[in-house]
C-alpha cells in the first residue's frame, strides 16, 4: 500500500518581494509622517533670549526676535513641504501635479526664511504665478481629456465648448460638472 506522503512534494514558495516591499516602504511613509510633530516642536530646544548662538562649532546669529523664533519660522515652513512632498511622490492620482502649486509656495516661504527675510510671507505670490498659470491649466486640461474619454465626448465637441461664449455663473458651473 502506497502512501499519500510519497506523492506530495514539497512545494517552493516564492518570497513575495513586491509585497514585502511595499509594506516596508508603507511603513517607512508611515514612520516619517508620525515623527513631524518631533521635527516641529524642535524649536523649543533652541535659545530663547538671544539672537547669538554660540557653540564651540559655529556662531549664528539671526534678524529675528530670537533664535527660538528663528527655528519656529524655519520648521514651520519645513514641516508642511516636507508633508507635502511626501504627498506629491506618494500620490497615484491624476490631479497631484497641483500639489506643485504650495509646494513652490511653501519653497519661496523656506528660501525667504533662510535668508532672513523678516516678512518671508509678502513676495513668493508674484514668483508663484507664473507657475500656477502653467500648471493649473494644464491640470483642467488633464481632468477635460480624462472626462471627455470618460462620457464619451469627443474633442471636436470640447473645442466647440470651449470656443462658446458663456457668462461667468455658466463657467462656474461647467467646472462642477
Amino acid at each position: 500500500m502506497t502512501t499519500q506522503n510519497s506523492k506530495l512534494t514539497p512545494q517552493k514558495s516564492k518570497p513575495q518581494t513586491k509585497g514585502n516591499r511595499s509594506l516596508y516602504l508603507g511603513g517607512v511613509i508611515v514612520l516619517l509622517i508620525a515623527i513631524t510633530p518631533f521635527i516641529f516642536y524642535a524649536y523649543e530646544s533652541f535659545p530663547n533670549d538671544t539672537k547669538v548662538w554660540e557653540t564651540s562649532y559655529f556662531t549664528f546669529e539671526t534678524a529675528y526676535f530670537s533664535i527660538n523664533s528663528y527655528v519656529w519660522f524655519l520648521v514651520s515652513k519645513i514641516v508642511p513641504l516636507y508633508l507635502l512632498l511626501l504627498w506629491f511622490f506618494t500620490c497615484k492620482h491624476w490631479w497631484h501635479w497641483i500639489i506643485l502649486v504650495p509646494i513652490a509656495m511653501y519653497s519661496f516661504q523656506l528660501w525667504a526664511v533662510i535668508n532672513q527675510n523678516t516678512s518671508p510671507d509678502e513676495i513668493e505670490l508674484i514668483y508663484i504665478l507664473p507657475l500656477m498659470m502653467i500648471i493649473v491649466p494644464l491640470v483642467y486640461l488633464i481632468r477635460a481629456k480624462l472626462f471627455s474619454k470618460i462620457r464619451g465626448n469627443d474633442l471636436a465637441q470640447f473645442e466647440e465648448e470651449l470656443g462658446r461664449k458663456q457668462t461667468i455663473w455658466e463657467q462656474i458651473t461647467d467646472l462642477f460638472r
